[in-house]
């Protein structure tokens, strides 16, 4: 196997285990659902995240891999960043969806140019924004219509959430070198690295404006 062939492999067990972690985060988070609808809702993004796992674990079996140990050896990052990042309402809940399927739109925004022609599609597939937490900006535009108070404590938190995002996603890739030159290589890597956070941040900006909470 070629470095860069290790290095695709790799980036999809991260990106595995980030999806396993989300999908048992939603489960716990979907108790604070107030409605039937809502926990439909959550479902519905349930088996999106699903889907996405399983087009990765079948890339990672292709290429010999095992997807259970994939998991076992990089969920400890995701499972932190979930634990430090626990909702309190529902409207955190609805926040951190909506946050959570935008960031990964916007990594595959950001680094489809820079991938190899034949992990495009496999990316599009899994980090493609999927709308399925478009519900979660009805309820909290109209919550926020209806008593503007809360804005504030949710914008704080939306920015919480995308500084930890952050945080999380630079110790993957300080932990995993060929992911890094993969995703960054090049003279300028160091700069590319930071564009990429700053371009993630100035989309968050416009997500939360769309939450009607900037």
């Amino acid at each position: 196997m070629s470095n860069n062939e290790a290095a695709i492999r790799k980036l999809y067990e991260v990106l595995l285990a980030g999806e396993f972690a989300a999908c048992y985060r939603l489960i716990d988070e979907s108790s604070m659902a107030p409605t039937t609808g809502d926990r439909v809702a959550i479902a519905r993004l349930i088996a999106a995240e699903m889907g996405h796992f399983e087009v990765l674990a079948d890339q990672i079996r292709a290429d010999g891999g095992d997807p259970d140990d994939a998991v076992v050896r990089h969920t400890r990052v995701f499972d932190e960043y979930h634990r430090v990042t626990m909702p309190s309402s529902w409207l955190e809940v609805l926040v951190k969806m909506h946050v959570g399927d935008g960031l990964a739109a916007d990594f595959y925004a950001e680094m489809a140019d820079a991938m190899p022609e034949e992990v495009r599609p496999v990316m599009r597939s899994v980090m493609a924004e999927t709308r399925s937490s478009q519900f979660a900006v009805d309820q909290v535009r109209a919550a926020v219509a209806a008593d503007p108070a809360i804005a504030s404590p949710l914008a704080l938190w939306g920015r919480r959430l995308l500084g930890e995002a952050i945080t999380h996603m630079q110790w993957v890739l300080a932990e995993e070198d060929e992911v890094m030159t993969l995703l960054f290589d090049g003279p300028a890597t160091l700069q590319n690295a930071a564009d990429f956070f700053d371009n993630m941040a100035t989309r968050h900006g416009q997500r939360m404006a769309d939450l009607s909470l900037a």
